[in-house]
């Protein structure tokens, strides 16, 4: 479930990212939703290094941590496109 769980929150979350930080990316909406799987998944693998619990399932402490690491990675990928 963890897995299934990261890929549904990350295509939610790359929206979410992409609606936080406009701008122009290439890809379009497909770029942005593999985006969003990577940071959520680097969200998760982040939270759980820094000792913030494990996360798991369907809750909204789950959401925001897939929502930060998919606005970092879209950050990282505009600076490594420049």
């Amino acid at each position: 479930m963890g897995i299934l769980s990261w890929i549904i929150f990350g295509l939610i979350a790359g929206i979410i990212a992409k609606w936080i930080m406009p701008g122009r990316d290439g890809g379009g909406l497909i770029v942005t939703v593999l985006l969003g799987i990577i940071g959520a998944v680097v969200g998760g693998y982040i939270s759980t290094f820094f000792g913030h619990g494990r996360v798991d399932g369907f809750n909204f402490g789950s959401f925001v941590v897939a929502v930060i690491g998919a606005i970092v990675v879209l950050w990282v990928y505009r600076l490594i496109r420049r």
